[in-house]
């Protein structure tokens, strides 16, 4: 019993000491603060601890897949989007409770998929008929890439609406509601296999963030929000004509039966005319989205107007899907249209995107619209990793995803900190903050160093392997080396132009007398700002941890790319007819592939997969 008692304990010391560390920093402060950093702090290292022992261990815990999981993971916050509506609007603090608890039942619902080794297949698969006379099918699973981006978004939404319930006070019952329905939406986008469903989830998100933007924002709201909608719109709109060719086309070769499905259209070998124009109409939508220059415009004016709470969940989530949406869609269904042209976009994305948004952000006085620019830059990295198309560059691409959500989200949250106080972004009106906002300066440079990339922080993994990984790229040809030191040079500019904000509104005398009296953090932006200052240096300090659970799922894509290629090898790759290959070995059972097990078709030679 003795030592059955010494071992329990031994294992919570590791989570006991930094909790009590957590409890005794804010000096000055009472337990409604200090018992929530605890509690925050227990979590994320039980959350490392348990995530790096499974790392280790010998043996995979065997788990049983639930295939209603997603649904469930999707479903509350729809859910709860429809209820709040009907709680009394004169009941602020119902509301903001009752979303935060749909918030949080969707994070500890999907908690569940960290159980399950990833490997290179799908999990937790669910395919029901929707409408069977269109071949659409409510089709859902989660792989490595997946995964993350689903964590990353129940973890900074919850962060995003807590956070907002201090500046937001007009129309809460319609702001809840739209929380909820965005994070439905992005949710429904990351797990969807069906590409009508997709597309569904896709469209569903314009919706909240238009209003968000033009009921909550600035002064030129309306102008920014119409902007943000048109663009997006347009994109999606060509995005839809290819998605229903691609499902006219293989109902022609599957003798009428049509479907939606992802790993049934994966199937359709196209020529290469038609595969370049059916890539261009899928980039074009998920280019706008990430932004890549020349169509980014739209960002910084939806990122300056928009409330706080919509900028982080912007910049946190919702520009991933286009880079997820790149990297599932582009290069899974269009494999040799995106080898052709990957040196090109590789271009834009280091000339375009890093060195253009570095210096466009050194330029911006207003610092809100210099955090925007900054996305631009940062998602040029992770764009750039998927076109090298290297185990290395890959994986880091998605590490960035998750590195530029945490960082840029806690930036835009102490922007919105400051602005609430001084309802002025303008650079030149602040300095010496440091002085009247020490805490508020410490957590400010803390995310700043994950931004330009500073070992031991989030952000220099994800950056260090994209461009080692871009400088041994064979799909870049002989601008490699070119590419992979534009991307070096845009780490120097990025420290360039966040160093010297930082110089210029801590550091130094108080100017301005307004800033004399400014008060630090309160406890609700410490509690709200503390899990990603935490999450920076649990990213930073143990990345395997999340390399790991992706490794297998970027294989799977490298591979497939790589098989696609060298049968139909360059410089013209397929000019032949119009056929369907073999499914692919790691797709999830669907009714299509079990009716193709009664029937299997005869791939033409050379061809099969």
């Amino acid at each position: 019993m003795p030592t059955a008692l010494i071992a329990a304990l031994g294992g919570l010391i590791p989570i006991l000491v930094p909790s009590f560390v957590a409890y005794l920093v804010p000096k000055g402060r009472g337990s409604k603060l200090r018992l929530p950093l605890a509690l925050i702090t227990a979590l994320i290292v039980i959350f490392v601890s348990r995530m790096w022992w499974t790392n280790t261990a010998a043996d995979e815990e065997v788990v049983t897949e639930s295939t209603t999981l997603l649904a469930w993971i999707v479903g509350l916050p729809l859910f709860g989007s429809v209820a709040v509506l009907f709680f009394p609007r004169n009941s602020p603090r119902v509301l903001q409770w009752a979303t935060l608890g749909f918030m949080f039942a969707a994070l500890a619902v999907s908690l569940p998929l960290l159980r399950v080794d990833m490997g290179r297949t799908f999990h937790f698969n669910q395919d029901i008929v929707w409408l069977a006379k269109f071949g659409i099918h409510w089709h859902v699973a989660v792989d490595g890439i997946s995964l993350w981006l689903i964590i990353l978004t129940n973890f900074t939404v919850p962060i995003a609406a807590y956070a907002s319930f201090g500046s937001i006070h007009s129309r809460m019952k319609e702001w809840c509601f739209s929380l909820l329905l965005l994070q439905a939406g992005m949710l429904g986008s990351f797990i969807a296999l069906d590409l009508f469903l997709f597309y569904v989830f896709w469209e569903l998100m314009l919706v909240p963030m238009y209003v968000m933007i033009g009921v909550w924002g600035g002064t030129n709201r309306i102008k920014a929000a119409i902007k943000f909608f048109l663009y997006t719109m347009f994109g999606s709109v060509l995005m839809l004509a290819a998605i229903l060719y691609l499902a006219y086309t293989y109902a022609k070769l599957n003798g009428g039966t049509p479907s939606f499905d992802f790993f049934e259209l994966q199937r359709v070998l196209l020529p290469r005319h038609i595969q370049l124009w059916l890539f261009g109409a899928f980039t074009l939508s998920f280019v706008i989205k990430v932004p890549m220059f020349p169509v980014h415009t739209w960002l910084p004016d939806a990122h300056t107007e928009a409330p706080t709470g919509g900028s982080v969940i912007l910049a946190a989530v919702m520009l991933k899907l286009g880079t997820y949406g790149y990297l599932r869609f582009c290069v899974g269904l269009f494999p040799e249209a995106s080898t052709e042209l990957a040196a090109n976009l590789a271009g834009v994305a280091v000339l375009g995107g890093i060195i253009y948004g570095a210096l466009c952000a050194y330029k911006q006085d207003d610092v809100k619209r210099l955090v925007a620019y900054s996305s631009v830059a940062h998602l040029g990295y992770v764009m750039l990793g998927i076109f090298a198309a290297t185990p290395a560059s890959v994986e880091g691409a998605v590490l960035q995803m998750i590195n530029h959500g945490i960082s840029t989200g806690a930036l835009f949250l102490l922007v919105g900190v400051i602005y609430d106080r001084r309802h002025t972004r303008q650079v030149d009106e602040f300095g010496g903050l440091t002085k009247v906002m020490p805490i508020y300066a410490v957590l400010f440079i803390i995310a700043t160093m994950a931004s330009v990339g500073l070992p031991g922080t989030n952000g220099f993994v994800g950056e260090f392997m994209v461009i080692t990984g871009t400088f041994v790229s064979t799909r870049l040809g002989h601008f490699n080396g070119i590419q992979a030191v534009g991307a070096a040079i845009g780490v120097i500019l990025g420290a360039l132009y966040m160093l010297s904000v930082v110089q210029k509104m801590f550091f130094g005398p108080i100017t301005k007398p307004e800033n004399k009296k400014l008060h630090d953090v309160n406890h609700r932006e410490i509690i709200a700002l503390a899990p990603l200052v935490i999450a920076i240096f649990a990213i930073g300090l143990f990345p395997n941890i999340f390399l790991s659970r992706m490794r297998g799922a970027t294989d799977r894509v490298l591979g497939d790319l790589q098989a696609r290629v060298e049968q139909s090898p360059a410089p013209r790759f397929y000019q032949g007819p119009i056929r369907l290959l073999a499914r692919r070995p790691e797709a999830p059972q669907t009714a299509e592939a079990a009716a193709a097990e009664a029937t299997p078709p005869s791939p033409p030679s050379g061809l099969a997969q």
